[in-house]
């Protein structure tokens, strides 16, 4: 069974930063690309990030490039979120996502989600 659970989420102040993490199991981590997504209050989901199977290409959301950073560890069957410079806009239920293999192939499995709140 797919199991993906997220950690790290919080309250943070505007400027501040988090890190997400994703503990993956019940799949090969090592061959799917994975992505993170979220979802604002009374919005719908927005496509965040995503990783390649092997960690060597990104891509990212125009609204956080720059800002955030997705990396993953192979061998801890983990992927990471690293926001900095958060923004009140940033506020949002954080997802992680398996991709249905490679990083063009939708996502077919998520987590439960973190919620991130960033607020003075």
């Amino acid at each position: 069974e797919v199991q993906l659970v997220e950690s790290g989420g919080g309250l943070v102040q505007p400027g501040g930063s988090l890190r997400l993490s994703c503990a993956a199991s019940g799949f090969t981590f090592s061959t799917d690309a994975m992505t993170w997504v979220r979802q604002a209050p009374g919005k719908g989901l927005e496509w965040v990030s995503t990783i390649n199977s092997d960690g060597t290409s990104t891509t990212y959301a125009g609204s956080v490039k720059g800002r955030f950073t997705i990396s993953r560890d192979n061998a801890k069957n983990t992927l990471y979120l690293q926001m900095n410079s958060l923004e009140p806009e940033d506020t949002a239920v954080y997802y992680c996502a398996k991709n249905k293999g490679s990083a063009t192939m939708p996502c077919d499995y998520w987590g439960q989600g973190t919620q991130v709140t960033v607020s003075s």
